[in-house]
This record gives C-alpha cells, structure tokens and sequence, in this order.
C-alpha cells in the first residue's frame, strides 16, 4: 500500500534534513507506527506522505499513486487527523463533517454515524469554538474518516489527551484496522505503538534507526529484567535484577536455591528501553 525510497527533505537549503534517505514499505491492512522524539522527523514525513509538503528527493507509492505528482483520485482514498485539531470554529461538529463531505466526489460515510463512533453524537450541535481539545481531537478523526478510506494517517492523534478520550480513539483505530483500512501513525506514546502497531519505524534526527515488530524489538534490545522479593537478617526487601547479567543469574540461582525468595515477577522491556539502547535518547 505504501513504499517509500530513499525520502529527503529539508525546510531550507542549509539546514539539516528533517528527513534523510527514509526507507520503508507498508502493508495493505497493516498498523504502521513512526516513533521518535519531537523533531525527529514524524511530521515531517506523514506530511510529505499526504501532500501537504513536496517531494525534494526520493520516491513515495501509495495506492499506486506517485506522489511526485499526485492525482486527485489518490486524496479521494486517504484520511488525515492532524496533530493540531483544525475546524471551523462557527460551525456546529456536525455541520463541520457535512461541510467536509461536500468536497468529495465519490460515496462518504454518514456524519452522524462517525459522531457517534468517537462519542460526539451529543455535542452535534455544539460549536467549534465551545469544544474543549478532546473533543476536537475526536471530532479531526472522525473528519479524517469521512472519505471511508484504504489509507488512513494518524499524527499523534492522541496526543495530550485524557486516558479515557484516548481509550475512544484507540478503539476507533483498531475498528478501522479490523475492517482492513491501512493505518499509518506517529506517535511518542508507547504504549499506543504497543498496543496498535504491527510493525513500528524508530526514527532519529531524520533518519530510520530500525523497522520491526513491537515485540521482536523488545526482545532483541530491551533487558530482561525480574523484581525479586527475598528475605535476608529477618527482612523483606526487593531487587532488580537482570536476566542478560550473568552475576545477577548467578546471585538470583543462590537466593532461590537457599529458598529467600518471597515473590518474583518479570519486568518485560519496553519499547522505550529499545529505543534508548538503539539511539541512546529517551522518546
């Protein structure tokens, strides 16, 4: 559904790439996440994948549409939630999706419908200007899914929001997935990439530092760690120890062969772990 070779792209002549020589290809109904620290190159690249900046250097298919010089069929079939809700503010929510639905040619979904699915079917005729952030957060992605899309591009789409809002639109997406649409998301939040993503890209100043499955990352660059109750001089205490570290084998063998452990519990590494021993930066 998507390839993307050798994409680059710079904001001015001299400065360095926001994007350099990006590489990645996505599935048809596959969860893509693109994770990286603010200015790593995220927005950038959803918005050069989505035409809102210009080619520079490299290529980019989607749909098999080259978007070097995109057709207007190609916006007919993506949807896009920006990381920053942008609305008519003297618009109602509902006349905000039926002003948008008016500005495609082919079969749309129902407004209403899309309301309901985030949780706005009360404040249809609210205005703009009266919603507070989660609620035009929502109200962005239930616009991005007007065109019932096969692709759809997520920018930090919960960005800042409340655990509860978060937890609608995260259903929304795994909704979407099931009923095949492609996703593409950029994120920070990792568990959002955990929970959603089939494969996920960390990128660093601009550039892909490794592509894979959540899981298969967490193994192959998180530590394994385990928390251990044990009882020494008559106390109760808990250690961190480490399942790669062959002395903390050693001491965590000694412990539970001399029967001082109480309770002992897996820490399984994060994603974050990954990417900090990868890039040696926290997201």
């Amino acid at each position: 559904m998507i390839a993307v070779e050798n994409l680059r792209f710079r904001y001015e002549k001299d400065a360095p790439p926001a994007v350099d020589d990006v590489d990645f290809t996505v599935e048809r109904g596959e969860c893509f996440g693109f994770l990286g620290p603010n200015g790593a190159g995220k927005s950038t690249t959803i918005k050069l994948l989505t035409g809102q900046l210009p080619l520079q250097g490299g290529t980019v298919r989607i749909l098999d549409h080259d978007l070097r010089n995109p057709a207007p069929a190609y916006f007919e079939q993506i949807g896009v939630s920006f990381e920053l809700p942008n609305i008519y503010e003297k618009f109602t929510v509902l006349e905000n999706l039926e002003f948008y639905r008016r500005l495609y040619s082919g079969e749309t979904r129902d407004p209403k419908e899309l309301l309901e699915l985030v949780g706005l079917d009360d404040a249809a005729d609210k205005r703009g200007s009266d919603c507070s952030r989660g609620m035009l957060q929502r109200l962005v992605f239930a616009r991005a899914l007007i065109p019932n899309p096969k692709v759809l591009f997520l920018d930090e789409p919960t960005g800042g929001l409340d655990p509860d809002i978060a937890l609608v639109i995260r259903e929304a997406i795994h909704r979407e997935l099931d009923n095949g649409v492609t996703v593409f998301l950029t994120t920070h939040n990792m568990y959002e990439a955990d929970s959603l993503c089939d494969r996920v890209a960390f990128i660093h100043r601009g550039s892909l530092a490794a592509v894979d499955a959540p899981h298969d990352l967490k193994l192959a660059l998180g530590e394994r760690m385990v928390a251990v109750e044990i009882v020494e001089d008559g106390r109760s205490t808990t250690r961190e120890l480490s399942l790669d570290d062959a002395e903390d084998r050693e001491r965590l063998g000694r412990w539970l062969a001399e029967g001082a452990v109480v309770t002992m519990h897996t820490k399984e590494a994060t994603l974050e772990d990954a990417f900090v021993k990868l890039v040696g930066q926290h997201l």
